[in-house]
């Protein structure tokens, strides 16, 4: 992946994720700032498992880690959403 498009797509995952922390901090737009959020992490790492490719740098050994971390982060935050009430929040 060429370098500036790699830079484009981290600065647009960079601004979802703060249009994620604007809407969140209501509850009328709070859905669609939790999409942002999503869209952008899904950027960024979409973008560094390409760029990594590109580079022939993507073995097992990094995608288990990338893919590990995501699986990781993505059960803990599972596991809270659904334990949390959303009146305590």
């Amino acid at each position: 992946m060429n370098a500036n498009i790699a830079a484009i797509l981290y600065i647009v995952s960079g601004v979802l994720f703060i249009l994620a922390l604007r809407g969140l901090s209501s509850p009328v737009t709070s859905q669609a700032g939790n999409r942002n959020g999503m869209i952008g992490m899904a950027i960024a790492v979409g973008t560094t498992l390409a760029t990594l490719w590109s580079q022939g740098a993507l073995d097992i050994v990094t995608l288990g880690l990338i893919l590990g971390g995501v699986a990781v982060g993505g059960g803990v935050g599972a596991v809270i959403a659904r334990k949390v009430p959303m009146t305590s929040m």
